[in-house]
């Protein structure tokens, strides 16, 4: 895990509903190629791009050399716009996805999220045709991943066994029913939010990311 903290700027990238706010780092080594876009929980109940889950899946791309960008949301922060139920904040991070492209010189992505920033992350996966996708408490009772193509990249799914907005077992039989199928890893007694076990949550992440998924 790096210890040299990463260059971070502030600034926004327009969107199709205006401006977004975003906070796009660079590890101090990059590895040539790659970005990594990182979706927030739901803009409704309190979800930015500062949520500690969404810092965690961002520390993991850094510690892997790879440039993070997190943005806020249509309506969150400083973004324009108002939430759109998972389809705008899709077109959002599609937005994001095509600026950090150009920005980076780079043709492939990794596209992260939680909770709903899972179904976000996940549309912009399939959408993109991203390298890696990794979805950290997907909401699959909240929300219908089955309307899109399931990811054709190596896709790792983590989910804690006491999440009491996420149910495990319906999470654990969705992705049974999926091919390809994505690699599950389920953390015993982690909450929603992995209280005490962010830094778990990064290493676990970042090790699959190294691996190559």
């Amino acid at each position: 895990m790096s210890t040299h903290r990463p260059a971070a700027q502030r600034l926004f990238i327009e969107g199709p509903a205006g401006p977004l706010e975003a906070l796009v780092e660079r590890p101090p080594e990059t590895v040539p190629g790659v970005f990594a876009v990182c979706c927030h929980p739901h803009p409704l109940f309190g979800g930015t791009m500062q949520n500690k889950v969404v810092h965690a899946l961002a520390r993991a791309v850094l510690d892997c050399g790879v440039p993070a960008i997190r943005f806020n949301f249509r309506g969150v922060g400083g973004s324009s716009g108002g939430y759109d139920n998972g389809v705008g904040e899709t077109d959002d991070a599609l937005a994001v996805a095509q600026w950090g492209a150009q920005e980076f010189g780079a043709d492939r992505l990794w596209s992260t999220g939680f909770s709903f920033g899972s179904f976000v992350a996940y549309g912009l996966a399939v959408s993109r045709g991203a390298q890696r996708l990794v979805t950290v408490a997907p909401p699959v009772q909240r929300f219908d991943f089955s309307q899109l193509a399931v990811p054709s990249c190596p896709w790792l799914v983590v989910q804690g066994d006491e999440d009491e907005l996420v149910n495990h077992d319906s999470v654990q039989q969705w992705t049974r029913n999926l091919s390809p199928p994505p690699q599950v890893r389920i953390f015993p007694g982690a909450d929603h939010f992995f209280h005490g076990r962010i830094a778990d949550l990064r290493e676990a992440v970042a090790g699959w990311l190294r691996e190559g998924g």
